[in-house]
């Protein structure tokens, strides 16, 4: 069995060492996402994400550079993850102010921008056990070839070169909601903080994406389009399937085989009195006859999400009360899409309706 055993081991060594030519017909390196060389049918040349320059992403930290005050630094750390079990992560999704900066939709690593370095970034080092476990990922390469990084360091090195670029700056952004204790645990960080200095970063980054560049609509657009799609096809559906966990799946589902990542949040999936609660998503009852279904639904594409609202009567029609109460409804909803406008806010929209 021994002697087997060994045999089919070095059939298998030799035919990953030759496979891994087989199969490949181009050279690329694995950046731990999607690139133009690896995503050819998904990302054009130039872009950093689907649909986003490398261009877009330097006018972005311009654009940041101009509103931080003079000699600041602004740092931002990737999302952490997050486990389901000791060693079963949560599908990963970066926080959204280090990608718009950034790019990177990677865990594990901290951007600083200032007037005097412009972006640093610093990586995260892997083991062979974690290429096993995890794959590639981004390092300190990927930084300025990928990501369009001024400069790169490994994380190992943020102890040595943060804290000096810290003391010489008069104002310290950070971003609050994802800081790590590997920064805010340094004495010049502390000492910062101790004195004042130190500001929550998402206001500023929050300004910047108020307006939409036309390639961000244009995301938005796709993420809508796909969201109504499969909206659709579950509404369809829900006649032979009265049951909200397999709406709920319809919907994702469709969404996926049409280019989405993820939900934009947990579904609602609410039949009869289930549709008066907010944020209901627990989606395990069977929807009766005679009851309505609201579904409260979203697709995130590459990082834009879209939102959206249906209600209707799965098994059987409206009644005449149910009509015009969604009468009411679709006329205030008109309404208040014509209020959409520069100057007006969503307060106002609010009080009107």
């Amino acid at each position: 069995m021994q002697i087997l055993m060994r045999k089919l081991l070095q059939r298998i060594s030799c035919r990953q060492v030759n496979g891994r030519r087989a199969y490949s017909t181009k050279k690329f390196v694995d950046s731990g996402q999607p690139t133009p060389a690896s995503h050819p049918q998904l990302m054009k040349e130039g872009e950093i994400t689907p649909g986003i320059s490398a261009e877009e992403y330097i006018s972005r930290r311009k654009r940041l550079l101009e509103i931080l005050p003079e000699n600041s630094v602004a740092i931002l750390a990737a999302a952490p993850e997050k486990m389901m079990t000791d060693v079963v992560p949560y599908p990963y999704r970066q926080d959204a102010n280090y990608l718009y900066i950034t790019g990177c939709q990677q865990p594990g690593g901290v951007a600083v921008l200032s007037h005097e370095c412009g972006l640093c970034m610093f990586m995260p080092e892997t083991s062979a056990h974690d290429v096993i476990w995890k794959g590639q990922i981004a390092g300190v390469d990927a930084a300025p070839e990928t990501f369009k990084a001024d400069k790169a360091y490994p994380m190992s090195k943020i102890q040595e070169i943060l804290p000096d670029m810290i003391g010489r700056s008069s104002k310290l952004f950070h971003n609050q909601e994802t800081a790590v204790q590997t920064y805010t645990n340094l004495e010049a960080f502390q000492k910062a903080d101790f004195y004042g200095a130190v500001r929550n970063l998402s206001r500023l980054t929050h300004e910047l994406r108020w307006v939409k560049s036309p390639a961000e609509l244009k995301l938005m657009r796709e993420s809508a389009s796909i969201g109504c799609q499969a909206l659709l096809q579950t509404m369809l559906h829900s006649k032979s399937h009265p049951y909200e966990g397999l709406l709920a799946a319809k919907f994702e589902y469709e969404c996926k085989m049409r280019g989405a990542q993820r939900m934009a949040f947990n579904p609602v999936v609410g039949g009869g009195p289930n549709a008066a609660v907010i944020h209901y998503s627990r989606n395990d009852q069977k929807i009766d006859d005679g009851d309505l279904v609201l579904m409260d639904v979203g697709c995130e594409l590459h990082g834009y999400v879209s939102d959206m609202t249906r209600t209707w009567p799965p098994c059987g029609s409206f009644s005449s009360l149910e009509e015009a109460l969604y009468d009411l409804i679709l006329q205030t909803n008109k309404e208040c899409l014509e209020l959409c406008m520069p100057g007006t806010s969503l307060l106002q929209i609010h009080h009107y309706s």
